[in-house]
Order: C-alpha cells, then structure tokens, then sequence
C-alpha cells in the first residue's frame, strides 16, 4: 500500500475518534504542514527500501 493511503485513513479514522468525542480538530500550519509530512513519508519509503535486499533474477524466477 502506498504510504500516503496510510496517512489518509490515519486522518480519516482521527476525525472520526474526534467527531464522536467532540474534540476540535488539529490546528494546522497550511502547506508547511502538508510538505513535512509528504517528506517524512518519502524518508520512511526511502528507508524501508534501503533496508530490503534487492532481489537477483535468479530468486525472481
């Protein structure tokens, strides 16, 4: 699943948790906000791929 699809549903199950408890929603920095955490997912993305061994055609097949 892609990392984004991750945070949506993060954001989505959030707002629900907080509409049933009547909390106020998350203040929000604007885009600078929205940039921190699409770099932070990439690094996330980038790191898990790093972690994994690459796979050689010979274990492809």
């Amino acid at each position: 699943m892609h990392p984004d699809i991750h945070l949506t549903l993060h954001h989505a199950r959030a707002t629900e948790l907080r509409a049933e408890t009547g909390a106020p929603g998350p203040v929000r920095a604007g885009r600078a906000h929205h940039l921190r955490t699409r770099l932070g997912w990439t690094l996330v993305e980038v790191g898990l791929r790093l972690a994994t061994r690459p796979r050689t055609a010979a274990a492809a097949h």
